[in-house]
Formats: C-alpha cells, sequence, structure tokens
C-alpha cells in the first residue's frame, strides 16, 4: 500500500507557443557547414540552420525564443572546434 505521504508530481508549465522563431546570423568557414550540421544535431537539434551564402560561410540560425541560453551555449561550445562570428541581423525593408 502507498504511503499517504506521498505527493502527486506537478504538472510541467509549458510556455506558449512563440509567434515568430528566433535567428541569429553566423559566419564559419565554408569548409565546416558539415561539422556546425553534426554539432547542432548534437544538441539535440534546439534548432535548424539555412545556408544563405555557401561560398562565404554564412548561416542562418532559427529556433524557439525560450531556447535563447542554450543557443548561445552551443555557440560557444562550437567556437572550441571552429571559428564562429555572430554577424548583426540586416534591417528589414519596410
Amino acid at each position: 500500500m502507498a504511503s499517504p505521504s506521498r505527493r502527486s508530481p506537478r504538472k510541467r508549465v509549458c510556455p506558449p507557443p512563440p509567434q515568430w522563431s528566433e535567428r541569429t546570423y553566423v559566419r564559419i568557414a565554408p569548409s565546416d557547414i558539415g561539422l556546425f550540421r553534426f554539432l547542432l544535431e548534437g544538441y539535440d537539434n534546439i534548432g535548424v540552420f539555412t545556408v544563405v551564402n555557401k561560398f562565404k560561410g554564412i548561416l542562418l540560425l532559427r529556433y524557439s525564443p525560450h531556447l535563447k541560453r542554450e543557443v548561445r551555449t552551443f555557440l560557444k561550445a562550437a567556437a572550441t572546434e571552429m571559428d564562429v562570428e555572430i554577424l548583426p541581423a540586416p534591417l528589414k525593408d519596410s
């Protein structure tokens, strides 16, 4: 028989779904794009990226806004394996 002092598990509060994804532009060596993908998959696919310019190695990394801290941690860890430069976002045309 179960002890009466056992608590029921707490319900996890999920954040509301975001309206938009966060975006970060990153520049790496073009030869490191495959390694970047491999490392990103190793971090539980916290985001997806698109190659913006394959000759300059510019990537657009998209992720959920509530994972911003984890993405920054990933970029710092990736910088130990390759040169990673975080680029400013381009201005939007109005």
